[in-house]
């Protein structure tokens, strides 16, 4: 991909910040307020913690495990929200420009999301997605990461009466369970190496800066 990541996610804010009314703006804005003030951030597991294992189902139905593929090398974890939103879609896009690096540097990939499988499916199969997308029903998964809340009233309803997008209707366990969008960096004995997370899920960490992580960890290694 010829631009940064950031470049696009840039385009998207310009473009919604035109489209969206001040009153719904106002909404969406107080959201990412209150995950920042009322300390959703300080519960994101850190850099030197172990990492929860995990094993989801990723959208062909396949059981993935942490465990398998950290016995093969470094693990890059996506949390995003569903392909609903264009700003995941941007960095599910570019992670996939960024496999074959990661796979050279030694590492696997995958992005976990509440939405289900059948959503992960049909999305997958229209965009050529090279890395597992795994299903986490009610973001139990993210929860252990320490990034999952519950979309408040004022929000869920903007989104199902305004934007037409009911989350009860795209996730698997049919609640308004969402991660923070974050990016871990797993070594292969469960620390975590490095961490990116945002309240704000209109930023997101570049991929270019996790493979120069992963490429760090495993020279390090040697």
């Amino acid at each position: 991909m010829s631009t940064t990541l950031d470049a696009r996610l840039e385009a998207l804010r310009q473009k919604y910040g035109k489209m969206l009314k001040p009153e719904l703006a106002e909404k969406m804005e107080r959201h990412i307020a209150q995950l920042r003030a009322d300390g959703s951030l300080d519960r994101v597991l850190k850099a030197g913690a172990k990492a929860p294992a995990f094993s989801l189902r990723d959208q062909d139905g396949n059981l993935v495990s942490s465990a398998d593929l950290l016995a093969q090398g470094p693990l890059v974890v996506s949390f995003y929200r569903g392909t609903w939103c264009p700003y995941c879609n941007e960095e599910i896009a570019a992670l996939a420009a960024e496999n074959a690096a990661l796979k050279d540097a030694g590492a696997s990939l995958v992005a976990i999301t509440p939405q289900s499988r059948e959503n992960a499916s049909g999305y997958r199969g229209e965009h050529p997605v090279p890395f597992p997308i795994l299903v986490d029903p009610d973001a139990k998964t993210a929860e252990a990461f320490g990034l999952a809340y519950t979309m408040p009233n004022y929000l869920s309803e903007l989104y199902k009466n305004v934007f037409s997008n009911d989350l009860a209707v795209v996730n698997e366990a049919g609640t308004w369970r969402l991660p923070i969008p974050a990016r871990f960096v797993i070594a292969q004995d469960s620390t975590i190496v490095d961490v990116q997370a945002d309240a704000d899920y209109r930023y997101r960490p570049e991929p270019s800066a996790t493979v120069a992580t992963v490429r760090g960890l495993t020279a390090a290694a040697r």
